[in-house]
């Protein structure tokens, strides 16, 4: 199936983990048991308790999916069609839909899912205004959405800032450390988010242990307990290298998602819904091709 369709020019950069050996150098075996703990304590209290069609944006090779059985259908969508091809090796298909594709231009209709979650991947987005409008877009009135971010104002950047080591935490603007890698102030996400359309409801604090030397003095069950302890409790001091929210979707009009046969939504014009033809889906109106591909939708320029 042929489609000659380039990335629009000057559209934001992408962080591509296409190909990456990501899962095995930075999760398998590379003592992050403990942050992956945290991160599932802090989803498993910000997660409604169900739904219908759950979101995961930067799903990567799926390593949170487990975390999702409380709802009846779970988009898995990344950038990276390696990554999700480990991910369908993994979970299947039954319950799960593999969506390759732009955060900038989510290939979804409007008021596609009911909870959307977002877990490291806020720290590679250079425009997060753009990014929050199109999950603002795709999550129903009355939608959760859950956010995970690196905070730039937490513990252990504040000592380096008063001992003269590192850039000012308190102040509001993302800080890139690195090429596409970010760090948020709180109160700044909360803007952006206010912006877009979300109330946020819950913060938590997390990974507030995220120290080599702990992780080796402490047994995890020790630190996970300290952790599940913690998280509410320190949210408004907003210290853990990682913050969590949760936010409702405040637009106008009653919970109602668009239906499995017009789920998707042409990223090149916006046309939707998109018509199923053998091999992948047509876009009705600039008959753009998008292709799917070994059970991925593939979506990516």
């Amino acid at each position: 199936m042929s489609r000659a369709i380039a990335r629009p020019e000057g559209a934001p950069p992408i962080c591509d983990y296409e190909g990456s050996t990501y899962r095995t150098d930075f999760w398998a075996g590379q003592e992050r048991a403990y942050e992956d703990l945290a991160e599932r304590l802090a989803l498993a209290r910000l997660l409604p308790p169900h739904g219908k069609r759950l979101l995961d944006i930067g799903a990567g090779f799926g390593r949170l999916a487990t975390m999702y059985g409380d709802h009846e259908e779970v988009i898995l969508l990344d950038y990276s069609r390696s990554q999700l091809e480990y991910a369908r090796q993994h979970l299947g298909d039954e319950r799960f839909i593999y969506v390759a594709a732009d955060i900038y231009r989510l290939p979804l209709a409007t008021n596609a899912v009911d909870t959307t979650v977002m877990v490291r991947v806020l720290h590679h987005i250079a425009e997060v205004p753009l990014a929050f409008q199109q999950i603002s877009r795709v999550t129903c009135p009355g939608g959760a959405f859950v956010l995970e971010f690196a905070n730039k104002r937490h513990l252990k950047n504040i000592l380096r800032y008063l001992l003269g080591r590192g850039a000012n935490p308190f102040a509001l603007q993302p800080l890139e450390f690195a090429e596409l890698h970010y760090d948020f102030h709180p109160a700044w996400v909360a803007q952006r988010l206010s912006e877009a359309g979300f109330e946020v409801r819950e913060r938590l604090s997390v990974s507030l242990f995220r120290a080599r030397l702990l992780k080796r003095l402490f047994p995890l069950r020790f630190l996970a307990k300290l952790e599940s302890l913690l998280q509410r409790p320190t949210a408004p001091l907003a210290l853990g290298p990682s913050i969590f929210l949760r936010s409702q979707a405040r637009k106008p009009g009653a919970l109602s998602l668009a239906s499995r046969a017009q789920l998707f939504r042409c990223p090149q014009c916006a046309h939707e819904p998109l018509v199923s033809i053998e091999g992948g889906l047509r876009c009705g109106e600039c008959q753009a091709i998008w292709p799917l591909d070994n059970g991925i939708y593939i979506f990516k320029y």
